[in-house]
């Protein structure tokens, strides 16, 4: 297993321990509630260094990422990001990404998944055909999410940049706790507002970053927080999460991400993503909510009424905010509309639920 600059720390910390995408990772510290609750209500402090960093550069990198992403990342300017994803041949989805304009037309930073990495890497390079050079930073780059609404408040003491007036999907880079090129960005996965801090893990900086962070909100109560709470916060939001929601056999438009997937441009399966939208989807990802005693779990069979199987469960939990289990499915269309009555598939029972609109909270 790999670690990241902060491993030693979370375990120090008492911190449950656990493998995800092939590193070592805070999965709790002290229960997933406590840590949910903190983060809705003041903040917290996710270890994501695990996260993979590409630099794209050179005048033909945004043609690159044009080639290879759904969304239309020539609307970026500095100090602008854009949520994305990257299609495969088949129109299926190969990861969701962030992507980052660091210069205009120039330089660009994605960051993808932990887990595909390597993936990614062997894709976009497989379409870069000119040349753009490309840089794999992911092993030299820490990245701390401080999520919560009073994140910002904290972190602004430990910088000169404006942070405290980041709209959402834009970033700053300068000095941050006394380290220089530190990029600081809006564009968090818990709904509940923050930065997520990228760095350059050397000399020390990790160390650096986490006592200052720890030193500007530790205090007020903001505290560390595990992998298990990222999941339910994000769910509540229904945010889709690579390799439950999304996949390379669900397209962006059956998982609700139409939004990202603009047709003014040429990219990998276009036409494959624009004839599903002529034609209308068979399935589609929705939001549910049980009726019954039970909580959705990854993949157990969602059904009709008569007990026909209609789909299958892709996330979910026992929401910490709403007190009830909420869930992420596939339903075939006949079945997506909101308030639509569904089964969920517990061993030999069918608990009752109903398709909801997303978010949950």
């Amino acid at each position: 297993m790999k670690n990241t600059p902060f491993t030693q720390k979370h375990i120090d910390l008492g911190a449950k321990m656990a493998e995800f995408a092939g590193y070592n990772m805070p999965i709790s510290y002290t229960s997933i509630n406590e840590e949910h609750a903190t983060v809705r209500n003041n903040a917290g402090v996710f270890d994501v260094s695990h996260m993979g960093e590409f630099i794209l550069k050179g005048p033909d990198a945004l043609d690159l990422i044009q080639r290879v992403t759904s969304n239309d990342a020539s609307k970026l300017t500095d100090g602008k990001a854009q949520y994305s994803c990257l299609p495969n041949n088949e129109g299926g989805i190969v990861d969701d990404l962030l992507v980052y304009c660091i210069e205009e037309n120039k330089t660009y930073m994605l960051v993808v998944n932990a887990s595909n990495i390597e993936k990614d890497w062997n894709w976009i390079s497989s379409h870069n055909t000119k040349g753009v050079e490309m840089h794999n930073i992911s092993d030299k780059t820490g990245l701390l999410a401080v999520q919560g609404p009073k994140a910002v408040q904290y972190m602004q003491t430990l910088t000169d940049m404006d942070i405290t007036n980041l709209k959402y999907y834009t970033f700053a880079k300068g000095t941050f706790a006394g380290i220089e090129n530190v990029l600081v960005s809006a564009t968090g996965y818990t709904g509940a507002g923050g930065v997520e801090i990228y760095f350059e893990d050397k000399d020390g900086n990790a160390d650096k970053i986490w006592s200052a962070i720890f030193g500007a909100g530790e205090a007020q109560g903001m505290k560390p927080i595990g992998l298990a709470a990222r999941d339910t916060l994000r769910l509540e939001m229904g945010f889709c999460l690579y390799g439950n929601d999304i996949d390379d056999t669900t397209s962006p438009l059956e998982a609700g991400l139409g939004w990202i997937t603009k047709f003014t441009k040429d990219f990998t399966a276009r036409n494959i993503i624009e004839q599903q939208k002529a034609n209308g989807l068979t399935r589609k990802l929705v939001g549910i909510e049980m009726i019954d005693k039970g909580i959705p779990r990854h993949h157990y069979k969602m059904q009709d009424a008569s007990g026909k199987e209609i789909g299958y469960v892709t996330s979910g939990t026992q929401s910490p905010s709403l007190g009830k289990a909420i869930g992420m499915a596939y339903v075939t269309k006949e079945n997506a509309a909101e308030g639509t009555e569904v089964f969920v598939a517990v061993r030999d029972k069918a608990l009752k639920a109903k398709v909801v609109k997303m978010p949950f909270a």
